[in-house]
């Protein structure tokens, strides 16, 4: 993997991270990738391939939570693991398919997550052709 452009797209990302692309309602810029694994996972895929993944995020008090990452080159990839708490544990990534052919695809099939995809997506390209222009 290309470390710069990991790097330019993942300084992208984080600064497309918003309140439109957050499956939570109570998103704040204090807690900037809350919400944004699933969606955040697919665009990082669109540029670097490899596959989405999911896991269980397991918080101190016993609270579970889907999540998602990439698995990228054999390496596990999560830029969204910021959003958990200090003491979050994670099971083992996954492929969850629920009947479909990727992770992705599943993830994608919902209505909602495709749109908060395309916004981020946009956002992350827009921000990227802006800083490679001269």
């Amino acid at each position: 993997m290309d470390i710069r452009k990991f790097n330019k797209v993942s300084h992208a990302l984080q600064k497309s991270w918003s309140a439109e692309t957050s499956s939570v309602s109570q998103w704040s810029v204090d807690n900037p990738s809350q919400g944004q694994c699933t969606v955040t996972a697919c665009v990082l895929q669109d540029y670097f391939g490899g596959d989405v993944v999911n896991c269980i995020a397991v918080s101190p008090s016993g609270e579970e939570i889907s999540h998602y990452l990439n698995y990228i080159d054999e390496k596990y990839i999560d830029l969204t693991s910021g959003q958990f708490i200090t003491g979050t544990t994670f099971s083992e990534p996954q492929p969850k398919t629920k009947g479909f052919t990727t992770t992705r695809e599943y993830c994608l099939s919902n209505t909602n997550t495709n749109n908060r995809y395309e916004i981020l997506k946009e956002k992350v390209k827009n921000i990227l052709i802006y800083k490679n222009r001269p």
